[in-house]
């Protein structure tokens, strides 16, 4: 099992906290990478959005792709994975861009694909919005760029989408054939786009049944489609971890206790511009990714074996959420990691 994590961009995962002491800084994301390869994790993501979707659109939050070339230049070892919505970017652009990160970090710059959901952001942005299946179609495109320039000398596209002409990309970037495309999604056209043009799949936190039935099903899925296996399946999830059952579920209860304010801006958008495989509740929104839904809450103990349960489904890879960051992170580290590991 990798153990990664969601770099706190926004300030936190807690929709229902309003200060958790993890400031939407670039320091304090420096310092909890650096401590996270200390402690020996394996991934940061770092989420695109231009508003702050868990404190409120009005609250501070980090550009990922800046912040993700910097952190490439303070660290070491640790996989920096960036995400990339296409209704955002000029995929050539992109490319050189991600080809000039994967040199800055010699080889550990990849990429989440996101095809996107929340319309109101799009607007305020001037982000391309459009039907569900349609964005799909641009993201497509959009890796197809990617691809073609990040391994062709000189390419030339004629899409729907995108055109380009004997354009030429150097440096190549570090990685051969490409860095790793990750992508996330659980409509029938998301997962037909990801089988086809991604290296590996991630999920929303779900249960141990639920991740198992997507992991046999995009298997099968990328079996049709004579590219070679997943390289990783990926679930997001968030931790609590106490010594005691009192004091997990008395965090618990902190945590999920729903409140009326702007953090919820989104929700209305994520639930009904996604076409989700299950259902959510506003709690289970109170925590961003569906964090709390794999139930990875209790002891160290009882955390260790559910993951270990996890990796039988054939999950290789967890993206955490932790809070406050660096003192739940180093908890998990220390008490979590040993146990899943021997």
């Amino acid at each position: 099992m990798k153990f990664g994590f969601w770099l706190p961009i926004f300030g936190g995962w807690l929709r229902n906290v309003e200060d958790e002491n993890m400031p939407a800084t670039f320091d304090y994301a420096k310092k909890v990478i650096q401590q996270a390869e200390k402690l020996g994790y394996d991934t940061t993501l770092i989420a695109e959005l231009f508003l702050n979707d868990i404190k409120g659109p009005e609250e501070d939050s980090l550009d990922a792709w800046s912040t993700a070339a910097a952190l490439a230049a303070v660290t070491e070892k640790i996989e920096i994975m960036a995400a990339i919505r296409p209704g955002f970017h000029n995929p050539a652009i992109a490319a050189k861009a991600a080809a000039n990160i994967d040199h800055i970090s010699n080889g550990r710059f990849t990429l989440n694909v996101v095809s996107a959901w929340w319309e109101e952001e799009a607007r305020q942005y001037g982000g391309i919005f459009t039907e569900h299946d349609e964005r799909y179609e641009r993201t497509k495109e959009f890796i197809d760029v990617l691809k073609g320039l990040w391994s062709e000398d000189s390419f030339s596209y004629d899409g729907k989408y995108y055109q380009l002409k004997d354009t030429k990309l150097f440096p190549k970037p570090v990685q051969r054939p490409n860095p790793i495309l990750y992508a996330g999604g659980e409509s029938p056209k998301g997962k037909e786009v990801i089988s086809s043009y991604c290296d590996a799949y991630v999920m929303h936190g779900g249960t141990v049944e639920e991740v198992s039935e997507k992991i046999a099903d995009m298997k099968q899925r990328r079996v049709q489609t004579n590219n070679p296996p997943f390289q990783s399946f990926g679930m997001a999830a968030y931790i609590v971890c106490r010594d005691s059952e009192e004091e997990v579920q008395e965090e618990l209860a902190r945590i999920t206790n729903v409140k009326e304010s702007s953090a919820y801006a989104g929700f209305k958008d994520f639930t009904s511009k996604s076409q989700l495989e299950q259902q959510i509740q506003l709690q289970d929104y109170s925590v961003s990714n569906r964090g709390l839904r794999p139930n990875l809450v209790g002891t160290p103990e009882k955390i260790a074996e559910k993951i270990k349960e996890y990796e039988a489904a054939g999950v290789d890879l967890l993206l955490l959420q932790f809070s406050p960051q660096l003192e739940e992170m180093e908890r998990f580290a220390k008490q979590v990691m040993p146990l899943v590991n021997r």
